[in-house]
This record gives C-alpha cells, sequence and structure tokens, in this order.
C-alpha cells in the first residue's frame, strides 16, 4: 500500500511540475557566497599546497589583462572601461580615448593584447562591441597609443560584417610569433544555428590574421581566392573566449563555448575548417543535436571538449618556475558548467608529449566563481578575473 502511494505521491508531483509557468519554477543554480578576503591556502592533486589571494575588487564585470613592461596590469571591464592596477591598487582613474561601446547582452569591451614592440611604439590592441545604428553591433578590433590615462590616435582596424543579436558579438586578439593579429569572431545568430562561420564572404565565426596596421598579409591562406574574404585564417568557430600563440610550440591555440556541451579547445592550422555549426559535440538550447556526428572527414576536431560545457573562458599555458608540477599545462576558466549559475571554477588540463590529453583537474569550485580571465604574469604566478558585479583579480601563488 504504502509503495503504491508513493507513486501515486510521485506522478502527482511530475504532473504539477509540468504545469507550472517559468514564472513559478525552482531556480536553478547554487547560491554564491561573497568573495572573502582571504588569503586561501589550498591542497590540489599536483602542486600542493597553493596559496589564493585577492589583489583587488571594485572592477565591474572585467574582461581581460594584459602586463606592462613595468608589471602594471592593464584590465578591461566589460562596461567600457579600461584600468590599471599598480602595486596591487586598482587605480581610480579609467583610460580615456576609447570609442563609443555597445554593452547590451554579451557585448562591451573585451580583450586588450600589447604589441610586441610596445616599449618602443606604446600600441595597445583591444576588441569591442562596436554600435552602429538600428540596434546592429559588430565585433571591431581597434589600436590606440597609450600615453598616461589617455589612449591617443585611436582607430578601428577590422570591423566586421554586423547583425542584430546580443550574442557573439565578442572576440579576442593575440599576436603570433609570426609578428601578426589574430582576431576571433563569434558565429552564433539569433538562432544560433545559422550558417555565417561557414561562409566565406562573412566575416563571422572566423579567426582572421592580420598585419599590425589592419592590412591583409599576401601569404593568409585565401588570398586571391574568388569568393573569399582574403583576412579568414580558419573558420567554423561558434563563440572565440580564448586565443593565445602557444608558448612551447608556437601555433595559435584558440577555444570557444559550445550550446548546451559541445566547448573545445583548437589548435589552429591555415585554411582549416573547424565545423561548427556542421558539426559539433553539443547540443542546441532546446535540447535537439546541432549534428548528426561529432565531426567526421573535412572537419577539424577539437583537441579538447567539454560535455556538458563549462563555458570556457581565458586561457594560459603555464611555464614559469614558481610551479614545477604544472609546467606545460594548460589553465582556462569556467564561467559556469552545464548552465548552471554558481559553478564557475578553474581548470587544470595535462597534455603528453605528443598533445594528447591524459587527465584534467578542477580547482577553486568551492569560491563559485565565475572565472573569466587566466593569465601567467612575467613573475611566474597565475592571474584570474572574476565576471562578476564586483569582479576581482586573484593570484595564485605557492603557500609559504
Amino acid at each position: 500500500m504504502r509503495g503504491k502511494q508513493s507513486l501515486i505521491w510521485t506522478a502527482v508531483l511530475l504532473l504539477v511540475s509540468a504545469t507550472l509557468s517559468p514564472a513559478q519554477q525552482p531556480p536553478v543554480g547554487v547560491p554564491v557566497p561573497p568573495l572573502g578576503a582571504g588569503p586561501w591556502v589550498i591542497d590540489t592533486a599536483e602542486q600542493h599546497k597553493i596559496r589564493l589571494s585577492v589583489v583587488t575588487k571594485g572592477l565591474s564585470h572585467p574582461w581581460a589583462i594584459a602586463f606592462l613592461p613595468d608589471n602594471t596590469l592593464l584590465i578591461t571591464e566589460r562596461a567600457g572601461r579600461l584600468r590599471f592596477v599598480r602595486n596591487g591598487v586598482l587605480d581610480p582613474q579609467h583610460i580615456s580615448g576609447l570609442p563609443q561601446i555597445r554593452t547590451d547582452g554579451n557585448g562591451g569591451l573585451m580583450d586588450v593584447a600589447l604589441h610586441p614592440q610596445f616599449e618602443r611604439n606604446r600600441l595597445v590592441y583591444f576588441t569591442y562591441t562596436k554600435p552602429v545604428g538600428d540596434g546592429m553591433g559588430a565585433p571591431a578590433l581597434a589600436r590606440g597609443r597609450l600615453e598616461g590615462h589617455a589612449l591617443l590616435d585611436v582607430k578601428d582596424l577590422l570591423v566586421p560584417d554586423a547583425y542584430a543579436g546580443n550574442s557573439g558579438l565578442n572576440g579576442r586578439v593575440a599576436f603570433g610569433p609570426d609578428g601578426k593579429v589574430y582576431f576571433s569572431t563569434g558565429g552564433r545568430s539569433q538562432d544560433d544555428i545559422a550558417n555565417v562561420a561557414q561562409d566565406f564572404k562573412s566575416l563571422r565565426g572566423k579567426v582572421l590574421r592580420l598585419n599590425d596596421d589592419g592590412s591583409v598579409p599576401p601569404d593568409n591562406p585565401f588570398v586571391g581566392r574568388e569568393g573569399y574574404r582574403p583576412e579568414i585564417y580558419t573558420l567554423g568557430h561558434r563563440n572565440t573566449l580564448g586565443l593565445i600563440s602557444h608558448p612551447g610550440t608556437g601555433q595559435m591555440w584558440q577555444h570557444e563555448n559550445g550550446p548546451n556541451g559541445g566547448d573545445e579547445i583548437n589548435i589552429l592550422l591555415p585554411g582549416r575548417d573547424y565545423g561548427w555549426p556542421q558539426v559539433s559535440f553539443g547540443r542546441d538550447y532546446s535540447g535537439r543535436h546541432i549534428s548528426e556526428h561529432p565531426t567526421r572527414a573535412g572537419f577539424e576536431p577539437p583537441l579538447v571538449f567539454w560535455v556538458p560545457a563549462i563555458a570556457v573562458a581565458g586561457m594560459a599555458v603555464y611555464t614559469g618556475d614558481k610551479f614545477p608540477a604544472w609546467k606545460g599545462n594548460v589553465f582556462v576558466g569556467g564561467l559556469m558548467e552545464g548552465r548552471i549559475p554558481g559553478t564557475g571554477h578553474l581548470q587544470r588540463i595535462v597534455f603528453n608529449e605528443r598533445t594528447e590529453e591524459i587527465r584534467r583537474e578542477s580547482l577553486l569550485r568551492e569560491f563559485r566563481q565565475r572565472i573569466r580571465e587566466v593569465r601567467q604574469g612575467p613573475d611566474g604566478l597565475l592571474y584570474l578575473l572574476t565576471d562578476e558585479d564586483d569582479g576581482a583579480l586573484l593570484r595564485i601563488e605557492p603557500a609559504p
């Protein structure tokens, strides 16, 4: 009798749950406690006893870090501000000279990178969402000359095709060992399955390769081919949130967000197609499969993928001496896992000598922070940004 009653109550609860409106559904997510003052000593699988310290707080959804030659940090805030952090202190004076920036949705001021000859030319490159009228926006690459608290002679180097949505408007920028500028653009759209990432006439859903003045290098893979934009280096990308030059190999590494699963890390090879949306390990937000097969001939398979997705963001290869057990490991941030708020963390990925993944470790889960950026500093320590209203700059160092 008791078993029959239990089944009846289960059926009733399922029926009630199914008939609840979205407003009545219980919220999904894990409460995020305020980030304390720290520091915290944490044990990890291979590099035992690390210390996590708060360098500074008070950043509004910080996005990216660049290290100046004097070890000052240059930090972007998505709301359209560029800030200095000197000796652990957030400078209250913003850097002036930025263009008008669209900041709704996931747009805003995003990545920042220094020219390889920054000490000579003071050039700073940045990506941002450019408003282009009628609710349209475009991910743009620009540069300016940093003098004191001002960017001077600011100009757009490339503004890809605009569209009306507010997703997929972000972009990353990195210099390769060849001195070229690599600039990523999102391939999402309103329905998320549009084929712009496969369109050779569109710059969306691509990684683009440029000279430092924004012109097209003559050795780009599609230069001179009719119907192809010559800026394109690789195609078939959804939403790139990590782009670096691997310090050990010189190859360009990229990662991108999938929808429900399908985040991936790729090694970029000129002219190659990385599949979105023709192939993917993820599903659409509705639950349907993006593709019948996660990969197939003609598309480059990912080096690493995540199911469920962790909303991967930021990337660094550790090359310093402060953490010997981590040397050569790849670190990426995670904004949230399985689309569950409050599950952000840091991940460490270990590869063998053939660049085959052999294990992963999740770090800092107990803090539940959205880790937006990961960088190795010139001091050999790791620096993180938390994508929060009261965002923080964090530092990982050996525990004393």
